[in-house]
């Protein structure tokens, strides 16, 4: 009696095929990895960035961006109507200014040259020609304001717009402050355009941005 040939993977293949998916799980991993690095960094870099320019501006005009009252006689092409109050603090009509400066601020930091993009002031809600956006299309909003966690009392703060991961802005808090969202001078911020904030993008009471169980719809604020 013949014995009978049995068909099957050796040890050897069985080892190979394993590391074979060892190396492609790792790749992966490591390509996701990456994109978030580089998520993080073009985060911190438009942050980094808008606040450079504040201050550029506010060296050379002796005013802030968007409350400047004599935007128009000072900053080429920009009309009276962008023209702030010069109260020393970049609000919104209903906080008290005369226009909307917060929308103005982009105006004026463009045609003063601090900042790339073309933007022309508009009341009232902000739209891709009068307001930039964050990597995720989201507006971002410079203003004078206490709409950020932690202990808030109203000042200068850069909002970086909604649509965000919590583990994104966790690393951004991470590498530019303490890595608390309720604390320094990096922040959680309900801040949005479009949709409420998720409320499980950090606990409130420790200031922990949620990374185990991650939030997409976060934004975070720069405080000035």
């Amino acid at each position: 009696m013949r014995a009978q040939n049995q068909n099957g993977f050796t040890l050897i293949e069985i080892a190979i095929v394993l590391v074979i998916i060892g190396l492609l799980l790792g790749g992966v991993l490591k390509g996701q990895e990456l994109i978030q690095s580089a998520r993080v960094r073009n985060l911190i870099s438009q942050q980094d960035g808008i606040k450079a320019a504040y201050f550029g501006f506010l060296d050379r005009y002796r005013a802030l961006p968007g409350d400047y009252g004599q935007a128009s006689t000072n900053i080429a092409g920009t009309p009276a109507c962008t023209n702030g109050n010069n109260n020393g603090q970049v609000q919104s009509i209903a906080g008290g200014g005369a226009i909307d400066e917060h929308i103005a601020v982009w105006e004026h930091l463009t045609k003063s040259g601090f900042i790339h993009g073309s933007y022309t002031y508009s009341a009232g809600a902000p739209t891709t020609a009068s307001a930039p956006t964050n990597p995720y299309a989201q507006f971002l909003q410079l203003i004078y304001d206490a709409v950020y966690a932690g202990t808030a009392t109203a000042r200068h703060n850069l909002k970086t717009g909604n649509q965000i991961s919590s583990t994104i802005l966790a690393e951004v808090d991470r590498k530019v402050d303490d890595g608390n969202a309720i604390t320094g001078s990096f922040r959680g911020s309900t801040y949005t355009t479009g949709a409420a904030t998720d409320a499980g993008c950090f606990d409130g009471g420790t200031g922990a941005w949620a990374v185990q169980t991650p939030a997409s719809n976060c934004g975070g604020a720069s405080l000035f």
